[in-house]
């Protein structure tokens, strides 16, 4: 089978398109053909080795896939040979089969398109997790998301609007900010043109969003807990800035407001059952219409170095996927 391989950390130019072995499978698991591989920032960052989850070379990137089942390990009963599936794998995703652990194997709905499905688990689990769980968003709140044109922020600007929010979408360009319109924005900020913390206290009328998901970091950080209301949450979903910010705390006393972790790969591997019960949700909402995830861009498997270079360029609107 053909794979995307990293055979020395590096940049997306070091990655090499080439012939491997078909991986292993054992009685806990599936193998699957992967029609659609999702394409995301921590990609970028693990065949560099800057990634908390580290991979020894020689390794083939990918996360998260869909496509249709092959085999399937004797203990595992959901899903049978045939069923289009999703996935999440630690590492290996970029290659025409895959074997996952049949506890993160979902059946998808039914027409849901496995080229697009291959895009979905990554984003749009961290979004619903971060605004339910961490975030605890309520009908009627303010929902400040920053790098909303980005694959997970579209994700949280889709998601938040199904929950009831009032959705504030930044990002650095009009272009960015017309897709999140046309996804369910309420209102829109540009903050390469003006300051995040005064545009959004004037669309708040100086209360300040409720709930603010931010993985961009850096510099915007401080505005966001300028900007954030009382009893606010301040979600840390990642660092695309590509600066760690080390956030002003009195901001935090000051507006009795939270700081708050969001580790979605961590809350999967600890709490499976919550997590089924999301992805329950999430796919009912795209089995009904009211979810449409969006790809803005598919490469073939073999041009997964540039769909990487293109990544780390801020190229990117919504989600990318690889084709097998």
């Amino acid at each position: 089978m053909k794979a995307i391989v990293c055979r020395e950390l590096g940049p997306p130019e070091k990655l090499v398109f080439e012939e491997v072995p078909e991986p292993p499978m054992g009685p806990g698991q599936v193998r699957i053909a992967v029609q659609g591989a999702g394409v995301n920032f921590p990609d970028t960052l693990i065949i560099q080795g800057k990634y908390q989850m580290k991979a020894a070379p020689p390794f083939t990137p990918g996360a998260e896939v869909a496509g249709t089942v092959l085999a399937v390990g004797e203990r595992v009963k959901h899903v049978k040979v045939g069923d289009h599936v999703a996935a999440l794998v630690p590492v290996g995703g970029f290659a025409e089969q895959v074997v996952a652990s049949g506890d993160s194997v979902m059946p998808l709905p039914a027409g849901m398109d496995p080229v697009i499905a291959g895009g979905f688990p990554l984003a749009y689990g961290t979004s619903l997790h971060a605004l339910k769980q961490r975030g605890q968003l309520k009908p009627g709140e303010t929902l400040l998301v920053l790098g909303a044109a980005g694959g997970v922020g579209l994700s949280a600007v889709q998601i938040g609007k199904l929950m009831g929010a009032r959705v504030i979408a930044a990002a650095s360009s009009a272009d960015k900010l017309a897709l999140c319109k046309a996804h369910g924005a309420d209102e829109l900020v540009d903050y390469s043109k003006e300051s995040l913390k005064e545009a959004v206290k004037k669309l708040t009328r100086t209360q300040g969003a409720d709930v603010i998901y931010d993985p961009v970091g850096g510099e915007l950080a401080q505005d966001c807990l300028s900007a954030i209301n009382w009893n606010g949450r301040y979600l840390v979903i990642g660092f695309a800035a590509g600066t760690i910010p080390e956030i002003a705390t009195n901001r935090l006393l000051l507006k009795g407001a939270s700081a708050v972790g969001v580790f979605w790969g961590a809350f999967v591997a600890r709490e499976p059952k919550v997590s089924q019960e999301n992805f329950e949700q999430l796919f009912g909402w795209v089995a009904s219409g009211q979810l449409k995830p969006y790809v803005s861009k598919i490469y073939p498997l073999s041009q997964g170095a540039q769909a990487l270079r293109d990544m780390l360029e801020r190229k990117v609107t919504g989600k990318i996927v690889l084709k097998a």
